[in-house]
């Protein structure tokens, strides 16, 4: 089966944003730090989402990202369709040329397995994903791990201030 990192990424972002939009617009260097996905490479993701009308964007102070529309009427299917990845377990793409330019013996197993997949994932809406204990649970550990982080490095900067301030006095 062909879902690479860049549908997993979307649908992951999508989720963590789902899970964080109660607190308003969610930054993607928060994204970025709960689930371990590069900046530069969510800005790319996100774009193919705000274009396909699954995200909006706010500007300004305590901007970012937040849901076009509620959690359940977003499914999985649409946001790995919006950063153009697919859902194919053929070897051949879908194309029908899998063995010496035709189609193979079981090309068409596969494709409709294909499309089952698909359907499966057009069943399966952002909010179905929040109510999850298991994801819950998750995004709990998430959030504490990047509070931490956050106040492990205010208290790293804080005696370098302090001794700072010391050492020219």
């Amino acid at each position: 089966m062909r879902l690479t990192t860049k549908g997993r990424y979307a649908v992951t972002a999508m989720l963590d944003l789902a899970i964080n939009a109660q607190h308003g617009p969610v930054n993607l260097n928060d994204i970025s730090d709960r689930q371990s996905i590069s900046v530069s490479y969510l800005e790319q993701l996100f774009a193919k989402l705000r274009k396909s009308a699954l995200v909006n964007s706010v500007r300004g102070p305590g901007g970012g990202y937040q849901l076009a529309r509620a959690a359940d009427g977003i499914y999985v299917a649409q946001i790995i369709d919006a950063v153009d990845e697919s859902v194919d377990v053929t070897r051949c793409g879908g194309q029908g040329d899998c063995q010496q330019g035709v189609k193979c013996l079981t090309h068409e197993l596969w494709t409709d397995l294909s499309q089952q997949i698909h359907s499966f994932l057009d069943n399966i809406s952002l909010q179905a994903l929040v109510a999850r204990r298991e994801v819950q649970t998750v995004s709990i550990r998430q959030s504490e791990q990047q509070q931490r982080r956050r106040q492990d490095g205010a208290q790293a900067d804080t005696p370098m201030q302090a001794g700072t301030q010391l050492a020219t006095a």
